[in-house]
């Protein structure tokens, strides 16, 4: 079983003004010491201003992995230090946009998270980065870290190990699927949901049914 170790636990450090509707943004997430409690709805502490399209049970933690974050900062010139992506939570020893839809972490603290899908970049996401086209660049890149729903609630902090305990036969993985969601990936997807393998997040199963139905085979 592949292991790996939480460096960093964040969570919101205040709430920025930002010039989209809502009007503020809380992606602006730092480490914080100690344990913290991820619940069904997230880290303790944490909150998100847009609630319409963040947060919930089927987007109750955002990962993103270090691997991933160097592979940015060499791209923009820039160091990417954890929780600057808006991430609650910071791996090493494993890449969460290689995670497989429904793939399940244990960590050694006995919390149980569950991979629900990829993150779907949006225009407050690019004002924070300031960089142009931003959102397309993030999505063909296809680093998109992992979204999570909690299965069990458990403490966590930076030390913290993990452990991946179940990834579906499925194959598809969140970041392919930002990347290129074919439909052949979709149909991968409502099979393993038919065959009981899977329980799609609602928000990822519209988007599934959609390539599905409308995408032509190989593309």
């Amino acid at each position: 079983m592949k292991t790996a170790r939480v460096v960093a636990v964040c969570r919101v450090h205040q709430l920025l003004p930002d010039a989209g509707t809502v009007g503020v943004t809380g992606i602006d997430k730092r480490p914080v010491e100690g344990p913290l409690r991820v619940r069904r709805l997230g880290v303790y502490g944490d909150v998100q201003a847009d609630r319409a399209n963040h947060g919930g049970e089927d987007k109750a933690v955002y990962a993103y992995s270090e691997d991933d974050a160097a592979l940015w900062a060499r791209e923009l010139g820039r160091e990417i230090p954890p929780g600057y992506f808006g991430e609650n939570l910071r791996l090493d020893g494993i890449t969460a946009s290689n995670a497989v839809i429904g793939e399940r972490w244990r960590f050694s603290t006995g919390a149980v998270l569950e991979v629900t899908m990829p993150r779907i970049p949006c225009a407050t996401f690019a004002r924070h980065v300031g960089e142009d086209g931003w959102v397309s660049w993030f999505t063909r890149a296809g680093l998109s870290g992992a979204y999570l729903r909690v299965v069990t609630p458990g403490d966590v902090e930076a030390g913290t190990q993990l452990t991946v305990e179940h990834v579906p036969d499925h194959g598809v993985r969140v970041g392919s699927w930002l990347a290129d969601p074919t439909r052949e990936k979709a149909e991968a997807l409502l099979d393993a949901e038919a065959d009981g393998d899977l329980r799609l997040a609602p928000a990822l199963r519209t988007y599934v049914v959609a390539a599905a139905e409308r995408l032509p085979s190989g593309e």
